[in-house]
């Protein structure tokens, strides 16, 4: 009985042709593979299939069953919030799989500050509550794998406790919304800055109510002072548990339905990120405690000495357990890595299920078989399968969907998880491929950014910097080493060892100059210039600046640039790098060093200057024009011209007429619009501040970030963020180029381009391009001369009358069109 009049509207919608189409933007992060250090995996207790990870710069996602892949929660953190990237722990209501908390924070971003993210609806929106006043995060810290710290209380969804690293124990009875610090226990923090490791909740204690037994761990030796702690007050009062290991620490433990702790120690708190502090574990064990009869059980699995880190109970049956070394450097069919091992009768009998059969499925993530699963702190069953579990790893995370089987194989599941810290990217010309610099694992070669690409090899872990000449004849990337490539990145020769370790690299147009700006600690206020591909150094004399950053002009090869943003001045060399000399043009002391060169066109660059806005030079940094639409520019980089345009598009991460947000201008920064949204921000341009646009595709944008990876942008039908246009432009002295449909059929309309002047001078002259997105074909144009084929036009002013278009006049241009797409017009008219 509805059919026909549903049809019959539908019908009438297709005949419709909207009036414009707003350009709209598609963000992801380049597809590379995990690449970083996943902290914990949390899988809720009371729904199939939800899980949540945390990482310690990257954020923290939920996994899509469905698709098998991780959905990231934390991308619309601003870089005012980027150290919330930093996640320490998280916590599901065991009542409510929607329910989570995030515990965030990092001391090196941000003054520190810390918050507790609470969401209901599985991490897609959160509110966000602010305890930096009583306790400080470090997601980032010693020990980050342990946990977990924040805890839901079974028996009462409105009670959670958080374990501090500084500052003792914490408990809300208001769903987070508050904190108070239980002074019950006796432990603010521990020598090591780990404090307190675990907080755990005995489910059985909660009857009506919320539960009155919980068990706190402690970073420390118990030969130091009590590292475990036990409450049957619901925290009211705490008293130690003594009799464990003497030279361990807890890791992380859980509890059975007979009040039996089954805990898992090392002899540290855990990998540190700062190297010169790395703290080798090489000793741990795996206990059974007792609480009812005070006794202790060692149950380690025999002939295993190293140390351990996860443990996860069968729901089910609470002698069947898992758990993992942390750290151990264990044989892993070629690698090394972490073992895992199994039980059925509580500990007294193990399976080492890697010593078993072990097998890898790189899930497509070649590059993941030569790695082995490492610092493997958190291991979890899936309550509703417990032949399936989950491992971290210090390149992502692992799972398993049989730990019965002869030969186990863990699969690489990080699609989605894109937690690497980037140093480069670089979009080779003629359509060549993109190139990335990544730390921990040296970088990849993709040919399609959806994809896994191909890791660099020789690898060398970390690299730094990378650099290519314009036309990508040849490629350097350096790191503890130093590689080139004449193949566009296919292939790498190994230069001899640098003068010194990291840092940056510069490039003469040529090639036949390279510089390099070490950072390696012992050498980092140097530059070095070598004419043979690395192979010898001589020192540049003139230059004396920490880590700095110096740039090859993409024309001339006898021209570098660098930026001393210690004394706010440019130097600039004129005898391929040899010796540098100030300009006298006056830069901010504290400005980005970073400099952006125009493909293209000698002499011309952009700087960042922070909060003093956007400059730019036409005359090699003697002189410098300040961009009055800019407040702010913290990164800007340079992409290909618009179709039919005569200079490439320049990108900001930056604030303009109080717009903050990755911009874009096609008209020489003179008008701006905004091309990612609050929902899209990444924390900012993180540790590498970098922004650039494509080499081939007009709109691309990539952006380096603190531990997401690389992030792009790109124009796309489908894409969820509209571009806007950024308050504060001169957009009154820019023309206006409209495309509107005057009259629509099914199959076809007619349209208008329509151009106005808006400036204080006629036009003389003009010609616009546009390009359809779908097969529309232009059939028919009037009042211009109609060039190109189906999808991209061109039209030139051929009439007397509207050649000249005074100030405040239009000219018009008459389509007739097949399809539907409505695009935008482009061209020098237009700015």
């Amino acid at each position: 009985m509805t059919v026909k009049p549903i049809c019959a509207l539908l019908s009438a919608a297709l005949l419709l042709v909207p009036v414009a189409q707003a350009e709209t933007y598609k963000w992801d992060a380049i597809a590379m593979g995990g690449g970083g250090f996943v902290t914990g995996v949390v899988p809720a207790k009371s729904e199939r299939g939800v899980v949540y990870a945390r990482t310690d710069v990257g954020g923290a996602y939920r996994w899509d069953a469905h698709n098998e892949r991780w959905l990231p929660l934390l991308d619309w953190l601003p870089d005012s919030r980027v150290g919330l990237l930093g996640v320490l722990s998280i916590a599901v209501d065991p009542k409510n799989a929607a329910n989570l908390y995030v515990m965030a924070g990092t001391s090196y971003f941000n003054n520190g500050n810390s918050a507790i993210l609470r969401s209901i609806d599985y991490g897609q929106t959160f509110s966000l509550v602010d305890v930096s006043a009583q306790f400080k995060v470090h997601g980032n810290a010693g020990g980050r794998q342990n946990g977990e710290r924040l805890q839901v209380d079974p028996g009462d969804s409105q009670v959670l406790y958080a374990g501090t690293q500084q500052d003792g124990l914490f408990k809300s009875t208001d769903a987070g919304a508050s904190w108070n610090r239980l002074t019950s226990l006796p432990v603010t923090t521990t020598a090591n800055g780990n404090g307190i490791s675990f907080v755990l909740l005995d489910p059985a204690s909660a009857n009506n109510g919320a539960a009155r037994r919980l068990v706190v761990g402690v970073s420390r030796w118990a030969s130091v002072g009590a590292n475990l702690y036990y409450s049957g007050d619901g925290g009211a009062s705490f008293w130690e548990i003594k009799g464990g290991p003497a030279d361990l620490m807890p890791q992380r433990a859980v509890i059975s339905p007979d009040n039996k702790l089954y805990i898992t120690y090392a002899n540290g708190a855990g990998p540190s990120p700062n190297k010169d502090l790395y703290e080798m574990l090489d000793k741990g064990q795996i206990w059974e405690y007792d609480i009812a009869n005070y006794r202790w059980t060692n149950v380690t699995p025999a002939g295993i000495g190293g140390p351990f880190g996860g443990i996860s109970m069968d729901p089910n049956n609470p002698r069947h357990l898992v758990a993992s070394t942390s750290g151990a450097w264990m044989a892993q069919n070629g690698n090394w890595g972490d073992h895992v091992f199994t039980t059925s009768d509580a500990g007294r009998n193990w399976v080492d299920v890697v010593q078993r059969g072990f097998a890898i499925d790189s899930n497509d993530m070649d590059w993941s078989r030569n790695v082995g699963i490492h610092w493997s702190g958190d291991v979890q069953f899936d309550p509703f399968d417990t032949k399936s579990a989950w491992l971290i790893s210090g390149n992502g995370i692992y799972r398993t969907t049989d730990l019965e089987a002869a030969t186990t194989t863990w699969r690489f599941d990080v699609k989605g998880m894109e937690e690497t810290v980037p140093y480069q990217v670089i979009s080779l010309p003629n359509w060549g491929p993109t190139v990335t610099a990544i730390g921990d694992f040296d970088g990849f070669l993709q040919w399609d950014l959806s994809k896994y690409g191909w890791r660099h090899n020789p690898s060398m872990g970390s690299t730094t910097s990378l650099v290519s000449t314009p036309d990508a004849r040849l490629l350097v990337r350096v790191g503890t080493d130093m590689y080139y490539s004449t193949d566009k990145g296919a292939s790498w020769t190994k230069s001899n060892p640098p003068q010194a370790t990291r840092g940056t690299l510069a490039l003469s147009a040529d090639g036949a100059v390279l510089l390099h700006s070490p950072s390696d600690k012992n050498d980092s206020t140097h530059t070095y210039r070598s004419s043979d591909y690395g192979n010898s150094w001589t020192l540049v004399d003139s230059i004396k600046l920490s880590n700095a950053l110096p740039v090859g002009d993409p024309v001339n090869p006898k021209k570098f640039y660098v930026y001393d943003n210690a004394a706010g001045r440019m130097l600039v060399s004129y005898d391929t790098g040899w010796t540098f000399w100030p300009t006298s043009a006056a830069l901010k002391v504290g400005g980005e060093k970073r400099i952006a060169a125009t493909p293209g066109a000698e002499g011309d660059l952009w700087v960042c200057q922070g909060d003093g806005g956007l400059l730019h030079t036409t005359d090699s940094a003697q002189s410098f024009t300040k961009i009055p639409a800019v407040n702010a520019c913290d990164a800007v980089g340079l992409g290909v011209a618009p179709w039919g345009g005569d200079y490439p598009t320049v990108y900001i991460a930056g604030t303009v007429g109080g717009v903050r947000g990755v911009l874009r201008s096609v008209d020489r920064g003179n008008t701006w619009v905004r091309v990612n949204d609050d929902d899209h921000q990444y924390g900012g341009i993180g540790n590498a501040r970098l922004i650039t646009g494509d080499s081939n595709v007009f709109g691309r944008v990539y952006m380096s970030t603190v531990g997401r990876g690389v992030v792009y942008g790109q124009p796309a039908d489908d894409g969820d963020v509209a571009v806007t246009a950024a308050g504060g432009s001169s957009a009154s002295s820019a023309n206006k180029c409209e495309y509107v449909v005057t009259k629509s059929w099914q199959g076809g309309y007619t349209a208008e381009i329509r151009i106005t002047n808006n400036r204080q001078s006629a036009v003389n002259g003009w010609s616009v391009h546009w390009r359809y997105s779908d097969n529309s074909v232009v059939g028919n144009a009037w009042n211009a001369a109609l060039s190109g084929s189906a999808p991209e036009y061109s039209a030139t002013a051929n009439q007397s009358w509207n050649t000249v278009i005074a100030p405040g006049g239009t000219a018009t241009v008459g389509l007739s069109v097949t399809g539907a797409v409505i695009p935008a017009v482009t061209g020098d008219v237009c700015n």
